[in-house]
């Protein structure tokens, strides 16, 4: 039995990238632009959420399967919410939530694996900055990267504009444009 455990490690260790023990990344990372409406105030049919799994804007009222939302306070302070703030899974073992980076967007290049705000509601202005965290969403038990930079708001709309760079091969936490190393 133990000939066979040998293999099978062996065959493990040789399907892994080197430097991260993971398998080679396959998912080239871009840059894009999205926009999400605020939870308050606009029809219900506009996605307020965003999922780092596949970068794709959610609709609330059909899929809690997102990572944050957005939404325009009773005080016209503009905010990112993330899960456990929503008061969706408070208690999962790892939650979504946002790093605040005083580095420019191109300069952000990996992201650190703790210290993300998962709780409370995250205040935005334009050209703040964050690394972001997922849920969850990887068969190998661990969440996706992200980072994010406020583009603008539009208060007619109650939207929000912003550049987002996801890394969406699991366990790499590369946050540069390309295929990650890691």
């Amino acid at each position: 039995m133990r000939p066979l455990v040998f293999v099978a490690l062996l065959f493990t260790a040789a399907a892994c990238n080197g430097s991260t023990g993971l398998p080679d990344a396959t998912l080239t990372n871009a840059e894009r632009t999205d926009t999400l409406y605020a939870l308050v105030g606009t029809p219900v049919s506009t996605p307020s959420g965003y999922s780092l799994e596949g970068s794709r804007r959610v609709r609330t009222d059909l899929s809690v399967d997102f990572d944050f939302a957005y939404n325009v306070q009773a005080d016209g302070s503009r905010v990112f919410l993330p899960r456990a703030a929503l008061g969706i899974d408070p208690t999962a073992t790892v939650n979504p939530g946002f790093l605040t980076s005083d580095q420019t967007f191109e300069a952000i290049q990996v992201a650190p694996s703790n210290g993300y705000l998962t709780d409370r509601a995250i205040p935005l202005v334009v050209g703040s900055r964050y690394v972001v965290r997922s849920r969850v969403t990887c068969q190998i038990g661990v969440p996706k990267y992200a980072k994010i930079e406020v583009v603008s708001f539009d208060d007619l709309a109650r939207t929000v504009a912003f550049r987002v760079l996801t890394d969406d091969n699991c366990g790499f936490k590369g946050l540069e444009p390309g295929l990650p190393k890691r």
